[in-house]
């Protein structure tokens, strides 16, 4: 099943994610063709020291498998990687996920202001990345700065009414755990759910 529900998750033509392109986008970025996201689906306690240190994620608080996600702005997942331990960096996720071979050059890519870290990274494949302005404890933010921060993350919540779709799955819902023998299933669970996603109506009319 996840050989052929894999078939569903593809980064679609520019002309044809910007035919569907919802109303915001067209407003603010037009360009804008992919936002992306890491989401965690909480496992058991490995029993070996090792394992526990690799998948421990401080953002959870308990140990996870960790999934970078790109979706097009209209809800169309466009790619999926394979799981990681709940330790790995959004800097190691972005390089070893093979989303930088799958991303089109010249394309725009919106993300949240923890992927501060990877802009060099996009740089080098000439991907622009949008994302909010950085906050620090010694300067205030300007008015515009504020504005955009909250336009993005206006925008930004498709991503997350997508997490809600795969979260209805019972195996990925927020509070199930993952028992330690279907671990090594997990990256084929997580594709059949991202494929049968992709079946259902779009995100946005």
């Amino acid at each position: 099943m996840a050989t052929k529900l894999n078939e569903l998750i593809f980064w679609p033509e520019k002309s044809k994610i910007q035919r569907v392109l919802p109303r915001q986008f067209q407003t603010y970025y037009k360009d804008v063709e992919a936002i992306i996201d890491c989401f965690e689906i909480q496992v058991e306690r490995p029993s070996a020291a090792y394992q526990q240190a690799l998948t421990w994620s401080n953002y959870k608080t308990c140990n996870t498998c960790k999934y970078l996600v790109s979706s097009t702005p209209n809800g169309l997942i466009n790619f999926i990687s394979e799981g990681f331990g709940g330790r790995t960096s959004d800097v190691e996720l972005i390089k070893q996920s093979g989303y930088l071979t799958v991303v089109p050059e010249n394309t725009t890519v919106m993300t949240d202001r923890g992927f501060k870290q990877v802009a060099g990274l996009f740089q080098k494949k000439k991907v622009n990345l949008v994302r909010p302005p950085s906050v620090t404890s010694t300067r205030k933010m300007t008015k515009d700065e504020v504005r955009q921060s909250k336009l993005v993350a206006a925008l930004r919540i498709h991503i997350e009414r997508l997490f809600r779709r795969i979260r209805e799955f019972r195996m990925l819902g927020p509070h199930a755990t993952t028992d330690h023998n279907l671990v090594p299933l997990l990256d084929h669970i997580v594709i059949v759910a991202c494929g049968l996603i992709n079946l259902q109506g779009p995100l946005i009319q």
